[in-house]
């Protein structure tokens, strides 16, 4: 006979098999029937569309013997593909849109792939606004509001503290509830947030950075008296902190509630792969926030001002500002389609049937509790959630791995670009396109791979904890590289004497006979290279007394340095604005390594994500993510900047000084801040290492006889739903 074929084309699989429902004949005598997906015919009661059969009398089965879903209003029985109808189990309306406003063309989005495309979408802009923008203009935002390390890693932490606050609620009660309408206010959310955290350019006026010509020459320095020079420009960290706070409620249902919402909507096999895809958009998107954050950092921001300086100048603040204009008003716009989706996707109750679970087992056998219909429905639930939850050992020191990752995580890409910065003496901008390079096939690459591994080789739970730990493993290993650091840039009066001698650290002395009689300021840092490569505070402190433009570059030139000596003939020497160039040998090196390690990094989240799924309840699914986020979040998340800013902050040579008052810094020592990274990076992988071991010993899955089937079922590259073979001849298939 022939064989129907399922022509939804839905995750990209379809039924070959025979399936075997053996059911008890409702008649005495009567042998029980069979119902075979390939002649389509009755089993057990009457036929339903989708190969599930029905009984007169009452079963276990029969929440998932009803039919599937509906998919528009007043309609009961859309057809959505040849032979497959779809009708909802209770009456629920599976159509997508807004009340009853479900328009036919819509539909064609009102699948799994559908769903995935706008989540990757949200993940994209939350990825590019928190940990792409943000991160970028770090550096800029602590100049222009005259912030340190520690209070910018204040505000990046923001993000995690307010998510810690809402993800019990969210993931417990979202989790129950209409997940699509959660997801969708919380991207609503975390636009509102981007728009408030450029609030601060448009209410704080002006920025006024002086001209060249002002701070420049020998001589020629003018200073505002210090009443007038000081600001509170730093109160204002509190409008970024509100920013990030919103961002942080917004983004709390995107990855809980979107994940299993990916996850119950799709096949067991395909999973990995959807979640990986759409992490992998969380990852490209700070890759483009480097990017175009970078891009925009090269506009001035005050925009349609003229000024005199350029991007290299450390007095020069970029345009930090658009990128959240242009991310809150894209965020209102993706809301908008993730809020039109119904409670679950027309034919997702077949991927419920299928499902073989890998639950960690627990001695007294509480863990059967959850799978109680009504469990997790009240909040007097809750307190005995969260005690099956932390009776999972597995599940426990996988929050705990994640949360060593997190730390790391968010230290690097906060304070990742200043770090290049500093090691290779690049502006801003420059430092932050050179991040976003890394990022994007590493840690997008990683991300990816992780599920696409997951799924090649049908790893069940504890080979994915396995694949983790050799992960954190390799990037443990890569660690080392942080031993090799680039030397400073030579700074007179910084890194060494005006006369050549090696100062000692934390020894300022820019003032020498050569520019003695010029009153140059320690408020105007300005830097400059020398012809001699050797770097000043400013071209008051090079001694110089004129100034020209250079017409190749259009970077202003200044001449007649008297600290700076021609070797070949015996007058002052020139210097321009900016940095002097790194010529480090060691940068590819450098490079590549930290390359490794991201990408070993971010090869392991979505297996450890897959992990946790699998490790508990299915109803437990969404509240085990939130909890996990707010131990991740909380141990890793919230101190990691905080932790990481502390430490850069100890490694730096050159203090802003605001009329006495102790603003950000200006150098860094390289070979502190290399061993202070080296020393945070081992600890934390040392620790997650030893997590990811003690999460696979402890893991208990399920015994084989427990499975439906067989407990190869989910293994299965065509099917996850097992054969069932009647030991009667007479119920063998036709």
């Amino acid at each position: 006979m022939a064989m129907p074929q399922n022509s939804t084309g839905e995750n990209g699989f379809c039924f070959t098999q025979t399936f075997d429902f053996s059911c008890p004949s409702p008649h005495p005598g009567e042998v029980g029937r069979t119902f075979d997906t390939r002649s389509g015919q009755e089993a057990c009661g009457t036929p339903l569309s989708n190969g599930t059969p029905s009984s007169g009398a009452p079963s276990p089965s029969d929440s998932c013997a009803e039919p599937l879903c509906s998919t528009t209003t007043g309609q009961e029985g859309t057809q959505f593909g040849k032979g497959i109808k779809y009708v909802s189990d209770e009456g629920e309306d599976l159509a997508c849109g807004w009340g009853r406003f479900t328009p036919g063309c819509l539909q064609v989005f009102n699948t799994s792939k559908g769903v995935l495309f706008f989540l990757c979408m949200a993940s994209f802009l939350q990825g590019m606004t928190v940990n792409g923008f943000i991160n970028t203009v770090i550096t800029s935002i602590e100049r222009r509001f005259d912030l340190r390390s520690y209070q910018s890693g204040l505000i990046a932490s923001s993000y995690d503290i307010a998510a810690c606050i809402c993800l019990t609620f969210v993931s417990y009660f979202g989790g129950n509830g209409h997940k699509p309408r959660w997801l969708g206010w919380g991207v609503l959310i975390m636009g509102l947030g981007s728009l408030v955290f450029a609030l601060p350019h448009f209410i704080a006026g002006p920025y006024e950075a002086r001209s060249a010509a002002e701070v420049g020459i020998c001589g020629g320095n003018q200073s505002l008296p210090c009443a007038q020079a000081a600001s509170s420009l730093s109160s204002y960290r509190f409008i970024f902190m509100l920013g990030q706070f919103l961002h942080g409620m917004g983004a709390t249902p995107l990855y809980t509630l979107g994940v299993t919402y990916l996850d119950e909507n799709v096949k067991t096999n395909y999973s990995p792969v959807y979640i990986a895809v759409f992490y992998t958009a969380a990852i490209i998107g700070p890759a483009a926030g480097y990017l175009v954050g970078g891009m925009f950092l090269t506009i001035y921001t005050e925009i349609g001002r003229e000024i005199d300086i350029s991007p290299e100048n450390t007095r020069w603040v970029g345009a930090w500002w658009i990128g959240f204009l242009g991310a809150g008003a894209a965020s209102f716009l993706i809301s908008i389609p993730i809020l039109g989706y119904p409670r679950r996707l027309p034919g997702s109750q077949r991927y419920i049937v299928m499902r073989v679970s890998e639950a960690h087992q627990l001695k007294d056998g509480s863990h059967n509790k959850a799978s109680d219909p009504d469990f997790g429905k009240t909040v007097k639930d809750l307190p005995r959630s969260v005690l099956l939850l932390l009776k999972n050992p597995t599940f426990i020191f996988l929050c705990l791995a994640g949360a060593t990752e997190a730390t790391l995580i968010a230290g690097m890409s906060t304070f990742g670009p200043k770090y290049l910065e500093s090691q290779f003496s690049l502006s801003a901008s420059e430092a932050a396109t050179f991040f976003g390079y890394l990022v994007v096939p590493a840690g997008g690459g990683g991300t990816f791979l992780g599920g696409f591994l997951v799924n090649k080789f049908k790893l069940r739970c504890s080979g994915i904890i396995k694949l983790c730990l050799l992960c954190t493993v390799s990037s443990l290993l890569a660690m080392f590289i942080f031993f090799i650091h680039c030397p400073n840039m030579p700074m007179a009066g910084v890194t060494q004497t005006y006369e050549g001698s090696a100062l000692p650290d934390g020894h300022l002395n820019l003032t020498a006979a050569c520019n003695a009689e010029c009153g140059c300021l320690q408020e105007t840092y300005s830097p400059v290279c020398g012809s001699d490569d050797i770097m000043y505070y400013s071209p008051c402190h090079a001694g110089c007394k004129k100034v020209s433009e250079n017409l190749r570059n259009g970077k202003k030139v200044y001449h007649e340095c008297s600290c700076i000596e021609k070797t070949l003939l015996p007058r002052p020497g020139d210097a321009e604005v900016g940095k002097c160039t790194s010529s480090c040998e060691k940068r590819p090196l450098l490079l590549f390594f930290m390359f490794v390690v991201i990408l070993f990094t971010f090869l392991s989240s979505i297996p450890a994500l897959t992990a946790t799924l699998r490790c508990v309840s299915d109803r437990q699914r969404s509240f085990a993510l939130g909890i996990q986020w707010i131990v991740v979040r909380t141990l890793g998340g919230i101190p990691g900047p905080i932790a990481f800013g502390s430490m850069i902050d100890k490694s730096c040579l050159l203090w802003q000084d605001q009329c006495g008052e102790q603003g950000s810094c200006y150098v860094y020592h390289n070979s502190a801040m290399s061993r202070y990274t080296l020393t945070a990076g081992l600890v934390y992988k040392v620790v997650g290492t030893t997590f990811f071991i003690v999460a696979c010993l402890l893991y208990k899955p399920p015994p084989a006889e427990s499975v439906p089937g067989s407990s190869d079922a989910s293994e299965n590259g065509n099917c996850d739903l097992q054969e069932h073979k009647s030991s009667l001849p007479a119920e063998e298939n036709v």
